[in-house]
């Protein structure tokens, strides 16, 4: 589709002399944040990605009083996701605005939310002065031997009455941060330099903030109030790298996204320096960062923006991350130091490979040919060269599969666990290895017309069982290829609920900064969008990742899911007589399998963790209930050994700072326990079909 700039011819004219909005608030704070002031250049962008938002996006929502309030809401919740700075007052006053954004958007006028964010300034400020004012009391003098709690989910809390009130719950914050890293080992004066350091960090980082910060913070609450992957980034990030996607691949390989006042990884580039180490996993949490050998900065409180700065750098230099895993328990706050190395993400190392898996099942030996595909990939480069042996996802998963043929393997499965996605290209050829040939995705777009990708090469390469492992990261591009598959009834597709993503994003330059918008969506040949839900697996094993975490479904005003009119209908589904046995039979194996219950408890503990709403501040109670919750881990750990015939552990392992990254991964397929039984509920359809068919 051709854009180009819309901007209306009144543009110029609404420019001029527009009213300055001011609110009450602490005089001396609002003359501190005077020179903020939106810019020509950004009222004119901003008119432009109105316009184009009302022509372009997929959806073409209205920009109405129902959108200013999403606007308002989003924004309000972008600077105080805790309600820790604002009163109820300053809600009270912002509130008049809150059906008005659609106006003042379409009139150029930024001040409101300018207005807003200088407010959120002037509060946030108040509030680093307090809690350095406390930690300069001596941490050594707060008192943890009463008995009080402190309310630590706070999103629906109701907003501070007042400035005392605010003073009340900040007494509580310092003193629950002094005990989380008292409790994680730390001393005293460890605990009052690093915390005078982070509020003092954060208040320069205050004062450094410019109109450019505020315009993109605000202009992007507007912009993701139609989908999450609708962004503005502003001329800085623009020219860098959109923040919100992916580092640099000359990075550390990883996704990373804002959470609360953390940075949190969403996904790990397969084959990337990061999921190299084996010492990090999606939602833990960054609140470090050091180069080399020098000393660790404290992140917290950061932008996302910053902290990538900080973790991007050249190639073959080592950053140090310190990391909050996220399998810790929701309020243990102990950490480890990860190092890793930045590095360019091969293509080689994102190759498809081959093993065999090899079950004896109903006293019979079988050998499975397992693929695990980590992207969708294709070395452009070397096909427009016209190079004979250029490199892609298709290619070699046919290489693979001719050789596991000669190996008279008994059926296939393709791991697409945590496979982000890739060529869409290489999804639609992957497909036609294994269909007759046919449509294999539709995309729709914002005008409604519908193009049909198709597979046009006349049979399928590979006729043989095949069984499809997909988890929470399997995104985009697999879950189109994991779609198809389903809806021709190809592959049983096991393992988890994917990701979710199932739009299509363009960039679209800007006088100032660039928009990225959506506009089109991925439908599945049955019709089914994969947006939202994903794609649904026959059979469900638990999952490693929480759901409410990660994923599509996880991100506000995310586009919904829905149906359209579908292309193919095929013959009738080989696998549906056989799914309720097939899962009682999964189930049966399951519920004594090590790994599975391991998963499961460990999943359960998790979740009953996280209804926990509030926490202690007495220590006595804290730490016992921090044993507690150790203590039940290490339990669920040390019954996941003994029925692997491995030693009890006496303490839960902690990792080790100086650790090298682990070595290259040399464990056998049968040693994880989703491909194993994966393996094995392929071979149960072939027993159940076969002996249907003797009948």
């Amino acid at each position: 589709m051709s854009m180009k700039h819309f901007l209306p011819s009144t543009a110029l004219a609404l420019m001029i002399g527009l009213g300055s909005l001011t609110l009450g608030g602490n005089a001396a704070a609002a003359n501190k944040w005077d020179s903020l002031q939106p810019d020509r250049d950004e009222v004119v962008a901003s008119l432009n990605i109105v316009e184009l938002l009302k022509r372009h996006h997929y959806s073409k929502p209205p920009l109405d009083d129902a959108r200013s309030a999403i606007i308002y809401d989003s924004y309000i919740k972008l600077l105080d996701p805790s309600r820790s700075y604002f009163t109820a007052a300053d809600i009270a006053e912002f509130d008049k605005w809150k059906t008005q954004f659609d106006d003042f958007l379409k009139s150029g006028n930024l001040d409101p939310g300018f207005t807003i964010y200088k407010r959120y300034l002037d509060r946030v400020k108040q509030r680093l002065d307090y809690a350095l004012g406390e930690l300069n009391k001596g941490v050594d003098k707060i008192d943890f031997t009463v008995k009080e709690d402190l309310l630590v989910e706070r999103k629906d809390a109701p907003w501070m009455k007042d400035q005392a009130a605010l003073d009340e719950l900040w007494r509580k914050r310092v003193k629950d941060e002094v005990l989380r890293q008292k409790i994680s080992g730390k001393d005293l004066k460890q605990i009052q330099d690093t915390l005078t350091k982070r509020y003092k960090n954060q208040l320069a980082r205050l004062n450094q903030t410019r109109a450019e910060d505020i315009f993109q913070a605000y202009i992007n609450t507007f912009a993701q109030s139609y989908d999450p992957h609708t962004n503005y980034l502003s001329p800085d990030n623009a020219e860098n790298f959109d923040i919100n996607m992916s580092l640099s691949l000359e990075g550390i390989g990883a996704v990373l996204q804002s959470d609360n006042d953390q940075v949190k990884i969403v996904r790990l580039v397969p084959a990337g320096p990061a999921a190299k180490t084996k010492q990090v996993a999606p939602a833990d949490k960054i609140i470090g960062v050091a180069q080399g050998n020098k000393e660790m900065v404290d992140v917290v409180g950061w932008r996302l923006d910053e902290v990538v700065k900080l973790i991007r750098g050249p190639k073959g230099s080592v950053v140090r991350l310190e990391v909050i895993p996220a399998s810790n328990a929701p309020n243990d706050q102990t950490s480890k130091i990860v190092s890793i190395t930045r590095e360019a993400v091969k293509l080689e190392e994102q190759a498809a490979k081959k093993s065999v898996l090899k079950l004896k099942q109903d006293g019979r030996d079988y050998k499975l040919g397992i693929i695990e595909i980590p992207a969708f990939y294709l070395d452009f480069k070397a096909y427009r060269a016209g190079d004979p042996d250029y490199k892609s996802t298709t290619r070699d998963v046919k290489k693979l599969l001719t050789e596991l043929q000669k190996e008279k393997v008994d059926g296939v499965v393709i791991d697409l666990r945590n496979n982000g996605g890739g060529s869409l290209q290489e999804a639609t050829e992957l497909t036609s290895l294994f269909i007759e040939k046919g449509p294999t995705v539709l995309v729709r777009n914002a005008d409604g017309r519908v193009d049909v990708l198709e597979d046009e090469n006349p049979g399928a390469f590979y006729k043989g069982p095949l069984a499809l492992l997909v988890n929470r990261l399997s995104a985009s591009a697999s879950e189109i290829f994991a779609g198809a598959m389903q809806d021709y009834h190809r592959a049983l597709i096991i393992g988890g609920q994917t990701f979710g993503k199932g739009t299509v994003q363009t960039i679209q330059p800007l006088n100032h900064g660039e928009l990225k918008l959506t506009l089109a969506k991925f439908y599945r040949v049955s019709g089914q969008s994969t947006q939202h839900q994903g794609v649904l697996p026959d059979i469900a094993y638990p999952s490693i990742i929480d759901t409410k975490e990660i994923g599509e479904s996880a991100l506000p005003e995310a586009m919904p899911w829905d149906t359209i009119r579908p292309v193919v209908k095929p013959a009738s589904d080989p696998f549906k007589p056989f799914l309720a046995q097939l899962k009682a039979q999964h189930d049966a194996r399951s519920d004594k399998d090590a790994e599975f219950v391991y998963i499961r408890d460990r999943l359960a503990l998790t979740q009953k963790l996280m209804n926990e709403k509030t926490v202690s501040l007495n220590e006595q109670e804290r730490r016992a209930r921090h044993d507690q919750i150790e203590a039940k881990q290490l339990a669920l750990e040390n019954i996941r050994r003994k029925a692997k015939g491995e030693e009890p552990l006496k303490e839960l392992k902690k990792e080790d700072e100086d650790a090298l990254p682990a070595e290259p991964d040399d464990t056998k397929p049968e040693d994880d326990a989703y491909l194993s039984e994966t393996g094995r509920i392929l071979l149960d359809y072939l027993s159940l079909s076969t002996s249907v068919a003797k009948h």
